[in-house]
């Protein structure tokens, strides 16, 4: 019997589009569970998808700091997530769960 080898999952590798990235920010904004390393840790997937050196040139962050604090191990300062958002592309929207809520009941 031949051993199954398996090798760990990346989600960078499976966001090769526009589309993709968001889908995958705002299903992590949908947890109901959703903390800020949670987001911290999908910015940082998407930032690894777009290429990470790219995104501290653009944020004006290196990449060192950037991989530290979009690791998912901490809660990065706000300041940080806005640049990298801005950096991405990805602009940040309000809604009350009341709208999100009726959204669902529609849908």
């Amino acid at each position: 019997m031949t051993k199954t080898q398996t090798s760990e999952f990346d989600v960078a590798e499976h966001l090769g589009t526009q589309e993709e990235m968001q889908a995958y920010l705002e299903a992590c904004f949908e947890d109901p569970e959703v903390d800020a390393a949670l987001i911290a840790k999908a910015l940082g997937d998407i930032a690894r998808a777009r290429g990470m050196s790219q995104v501290a040139r653009d944020s004006g962050l290196s990449r060192e700091s950037l991989y530290k604090a979009l690791s998912g191990e901490r809660s990065p300062e706000f300041d940080t997530i806005l640049k990298v958002m801005r950096a991405l592309g990805i602009q940040l929207h309000a809604g009350t769960l009341a709208q999100q809520n009726a959204q669902a009941d529609a849908g």
